[in-house]
């Protein structure tokens, strides 16, 4: 099946082009978005990784940024990307789909059911999102695998994979799924609605290097925002998911939990929202821009 981009008269439901032939279909499922995701997110991944580390450890200790740094310092080199393969695996996939499901449902939504553009973006950010949680199990073991706790019990990837899911069960991979549809769905139907209304008003650029900053300043800063509007769902995310093996918990009980073990005050739940506000900053605006670069190449 698939769909044409709307605009002059169309044959036979494809539109014709400039010289009255009939132009190729536009598959509802692009490939191109699909790598361009991919690509985008292995970029990304790659260089910030170190500083999800700080943000992680200030998440799960509730530590000072120094404090954190000390953590990974003193361990040395040999574990600072310690783990990096289940996010590099998980996001490469995720930003995959998370943009070729995105385009792959809006297109139709506005094409053949007639929906208006917000709620086609929303909808089609939302299903991105519950799509993505899918991947959850890499998500899960990055948790574990960056807790200073697990460093003796599971070696790698692979071996955390085996063990968990031998003395546990595979169920136990999918720990804390609940704030983690909370989170994909909606900041994904944010990111898209902002991420086009910026590249629809802003100004256009000329030259390459003012354009590619444009690209990078809008998606560093919605990415921010947005990361910041969600980071207390990564919080009770990564509290729930740093257990093993112990009876499942809601997710407000584990929020409940949070705020108490923090002596009771909200700005203690959003330790670490600076630094992970500084890493999406950095971290969307490198994927924005390499989202686009990529783009342009394979269109």
């Amino acid at each position: 099946m698939s769909v044409v981009r709307t605009g002059g008269s169309e044959i036979n439901g494809r539109p014709p082009n400039a010289t009255g032939t009939v132009t190729s279909p536009v598959p509802l499922m692009n490939w191109r978005e699909f790598a361009c995701g991919w690509g985008a997110a292995f970029v990304n991944i790659t260089v910030t990784y170190p500083i999800y580390k700080m943000i992680f450890r200030q998440m799960l200790h509730g530590v000072q940024l120094r404090q954190a740094f000390g953590q990974l310092r003193s361990e040395g080199i040999t574990y600072l990307y310690r783990g990096i393969f289940p996010p590099l695996a998980q996001r490469t996939i995720s930003l995959s789909l998370m943009f070729g499901v995105y385009d792959g449902t809006r297109r139709p939504l506005v094409e053949y059911c007639g929906m208006g553009q917000y709620s086609a973006k929303t909808i089609a950010g939302c299903m991105a999102g519950s799509v993505e949680a899918i991947l959850m199990p890499f998500e899960r073991i990055q948790t574990l695998l960056a807790d200073a706790n697990y460093h003796q019990k599971y070696k790698n990837t692979h071996h955390a994979f085996r063990l968990i899911s031998i003395e546990y069960g595979f169920k136990e991979l999918y720990r804390g799924m609940v704030p983690i549809l909370w989170r994909n769905g909606p900041s994904n139907a944010m990111f898209f609605v902002m991420r086009e209304e910026a590249d629809q008003r802003l100004p256009k650029r000329t030259t390459l290097v003012t354009q590619r900053t444009q690209e990078f300043v809008a998606g560093a800063c919605i990415g921010a925002f947005i990361s910041s509007v969600f980071y207390p769902l990564n919080v009770i995310k990564v509290t729930m998911q740093s257990r093993l093996g112990t009876p499942y918990e809601g997710m407000l009980v584990a929020l409940r939990q949070v705020y108490n073990e923090r002596d009771r005050k909200l700005r203690n739940v959003y330790k670490g929202v600076s630094m992970n506000c500084t890493r999406a900053f950095f971290s969307w605006g490198i994927m924005n821009c390499a989202y686009e670069q990529l783009r342009k190449v394979l269109y």
